[in-house]
């Protein structure tokens, strides 16, 4: 191991103690070589956003009435709402060759695997959105309208859904229980006693602190306030400095948004642990799962979409004037600019993409989205021959290894209810730096090699033997894959104000919310697209 850069790296990646564990499996890997690939977005197309694509002028012009940016699941979202409403004269314009934004998905293993997002919980009924799109799915149980849905069984997380590693075994469980002090215990009864407070209150308007969506919430001053401290200071203030309980609240942070404790806001936190239980004492709400994660949602919408979907187009502006928006694209597979003249636009992009597209923004008059910042995630599907023994509880849906700077891993094949024989195991590892842009950098630097022997490092550990049942490696590398809710963003303001209609356009994304989930996505994709329908003069009954 003679190249200090590689070293560097792992250690990045892993910490010193791994990176060492890490230089050992590069020696094996020379004998032995991992197969596989590194994926990822279409980075080198989206790159030319930075140069702005120079076009003497468009080769084909064509309108329509409304054109929605970005095929995430906000985009799709939009989309789908307007045709329900019987809308049906939009274009979706998206620059990779498939849609679904981070809930891509793939399906050349032994099972269909995810690339990012992997469940999505049940709703309650009052988040008509969401139930809507499950029961046209037929993913729910036919139900009452004072009742909550139910998901139907097969599409329900079964279990065992999670266990940590945790001393040389696995436990069931996220939090590690075995050989927990008193102090532990007390520390985590104190923290869920605090969680409990939070999910019981209720404002002046009776609304609650935390719900799905996040537009729901309180506005109360109290609960803004969360927002202003880390998670870290807030459990300093109640008293939690247990190991334990700390690593399992940082956990959640850096599961959902991609942080570490002294990253994130007090208020997304307490987000995570009480916007999803209905009462104190309840569990949270169940997850549905697929194999190949939410790509079955986005894949279902796709079908909505059809024809009117165009991959590969890279939109490099967007100008409105009073009268229409000028939307300028770069077709790749054609290879020939075109520019769409049309009444209405839904953004449906990520602030980053937005800053260097939307012509008010680059003229430096949208200051406020320098406030949004995104982290950065390596996504490794390892290929396995067979599923490797393991001491201690049973595989899980979710398994986590308690000193790992990485998440662990989910199984694919978990709902077809093999835990023997092929699969395929989703890793998941944010780099959660400080400066996202370091981090960016070193996933840009980083080789096949050097990423297969981090992860073998961290699960092997777990899993003797690992190496030797490895089909192969492929790697998906997310440099914005989600919007980091840090101190004082989710309420400081320039979150509102990016969702604020431009003149003829609207804006959608789950990072409108501070956080990157399926029912924000969907909530702003749905209200965009009434918003454009109320412009036009449609009369309809909104679902949010």
């Amino acid at each position: 191991m003679n190249d200090p850069s590689r070293r560097e790296l792992l250690t990045c990646l892993l910490g010193t103690p791994l990176a060492l564990s890490g230089c050992d499996y590069l020696r094996k890997l020379r004998r032995r070589p991992i197969p596989g690939s590194i994926r990822g977005a279409a980075v080198t197309i989206g790159h030319k956003l930075r140069s702005q694509i120079a076009a003497a002028g468009p080769d084909e012009v064509r309108r329509v009435p409304i054109a929605i940016v970005g095929g995430g699941p906000s985009g799709l979202s939009a989309a789908w709402r307007l045709e329900r409403l019987g809308v049906k004269d939009y274009v979706v314009l998206d620059l990779e060759n498939t849609l679904g934004g981070t809930s891509t998905y793939g399906t050349d293993g032994a099972v269909s695997y995810p690339w990012g997002a992997h469940y999505v919980p049940l709703p309650t009924r009052d988040n008509r959105a969401l139930t809507s799109l499950l029961q046209e799915m037929d993913l729910l149980e036919p139900g009452t309208a004072d009742s909550d849905p139910e998901g139907k069984e097969q599409h329900l997380v079964r279990e065992p859904e999670e266990r940590v590693f945790f001393e040389g075994r696995w436990h069931e469980g996220l939090f590690p229980r075995s050989g927990a002090t008193p102090q532990d215990l007390a520390d985590l009864a104190r923290f869920q006693a605090e969680v409990d407070k939070w999910i019981e209150y209720r404002d002046a308007s009776g609304r609650r602190a935390f719900t799905l969506p996040m537009a729901r919430c309180s506005r109360d001053d109290r609960v803004k306030a969360l927002d202003k401290q880390s998670a870290a200071k807030w459990l300093e203030g109640i008293g939690v400095r247990s190991e334990r309980v700390r690593w399992y609240v940082e956990y959640a942070c850096r599961d959902d948004y991609g942080l570490g404790l002294e990253q994130t806001s007090a208020w997304a936190v307490l987000f995570y642990f009480a916007s999803r239980v209905p009462r104190p004492g309840a569990e949270s709400a169940p997850f549905l799962t697929f194999p190949e994660g939410n790509g079955r949602l986005v894949k279902y919408l796709q079908t909505v979409v059809g024809e009117r979907a165009r991959s590969d187009s890279l939109v490099f502006d967007v100008t409105p004037d009073a009268k229409l928006v000028t939307i300028r694209v770069w077709d790749a597979a054609a290879k020939k600019t075109i520019r769409y003249e049309v009444e209405h636009a839904i953004l449906a992009v990520p602030k980053f993409v937005l800053r260097h597209i939307f012509a008010p923004a680059k003229a430096g008059k949208m200051k406020f989205l320098d406030d949004f910042t995104y982290g950065v995630w390596l996504v490794a599907n390892i290929h396995l021959k067979a599923q490797p023994k393991s001491p201690g509880a049973k595989p899980a849906w979710d398994n986590v290894l308690y000193d790992s700077p990485s998440l662990g891993y989910v199984v694919a094949s978990h709902q077809t209810l093999r835990d023997y024989g092929p699969s395929v195991w989703t890793y998941y590892l944010p780099m959660t730096d400080a400066d996202p842009n370091v981090a960016r950098r070193r996933l840009l630097d980083l080789r096949h090699e050097a990423a297969c022997a981090a992860i073998l490092a961290d699960l092997g550990r777990a899993h003797d033997g690992l190496h030797h049942l490895i089909e192969r490696i492929d790697i998906w590398r997310w440099g914005h894959a989600m919007v980091r809710p840090t101190p004082g963003f989710v309420w400081g303001g320039a979150r509102e104000r990016a969702a604020e209609p431009y003149g003829r356009c609207r804006f959608a994304h789950s990072d409108l919310s501070a956080m990157a989930l399926f029912e924000e996505a969907q909530h702003r994709g749905i209200a965009a697209a009434e918003s454009v329908l109320e412009a036009r003069g449609h009369q309809f009954e909104t679902i949010l």
